[in-house]
């Protein structure tokens, strides 16, 4: 069965953006945009909520035509354009959306569903409301939070509406010269 992967950015003190979605506090360097390029090539699914979808659709699709483009942007874009998305929303309409599936309803059958086909691994790149509901359903089968040297004090939690405890165990860490701390856990099924 593939995997469902939880990858988020967040604060020290738990958040993963500002009150106004602000995210310029993040950290990143050519080895974690590297780091990121070896998830993304064992992944041929994205899964996000609407908010980070529609995000990602303003951005990626043009971002490595652009003249002054890095390295990293002209990969991403590439794997972005072939991905297959899947996007979590009850007011985003799937007409007309290139390689893209809206699931609104019997998120869990779908998901499965979605889990059993053969395939690659599933990202979550953002998208904190989709992942709480994920995460409720029981669908997450790991996380990579990328834990960055900031406390903001305010703003959207990691885990806002968690209220059951969810067990994990630690698969790796990993430290980046930007001083981000990369945890990758697995949920403990036993």
């Amino acid at each position: 069965m593939r995997k469902i992967i939880f990858s988020m950015h967040t604060s020290l003190d738990g958040f993963v953006a500002g009150p106004k979605g602000e995210m310029n506090w993040i950290k990143f360097d050519n080895e974690l945009f590297d780091f990121v390029d070896t998830m993304t090539a064992k992944a041929d699914t994205a899964l996000y909520g609407r908010v980070t979808y529609e995000i990602m659709q303003n951005y990626w699709p043009n971002a490595g035509k652009q003249p002054n483009a890095s390295k990293h942007e002209k990969e991403h874009a590439a794997w972005y354009s072939k991905v297959n998305k899947v996007v979590l929303s009850t007011t985003l309409e799937e007409d007309d959306l290139e390689n893209t599936k809206v699931v609104a309803d019997q998120i869990t059958e779908q998901i499965l569903d979605l889990k059993s086909q053969d395939g690659d691994n599933i990202l979550i790149f953002g998208s904190p409301s989709a992942t709480q509901t994920l995460l409720r359903l029981g669908l997450i089968d790991e996380f990579w939070l990328f834990v960055n040297p900031v406390l903001i004090g305010q703003g959207i939690p990691l885990f806002k509406q968690v209220t059951d405890i969810t067990h994990l165990n630690l698969i790796e860490s990993k430290s980046f010269a930007c001083g981000v701390i990369g945890l990758h856990y697995g949920v403990d099924l036993s």
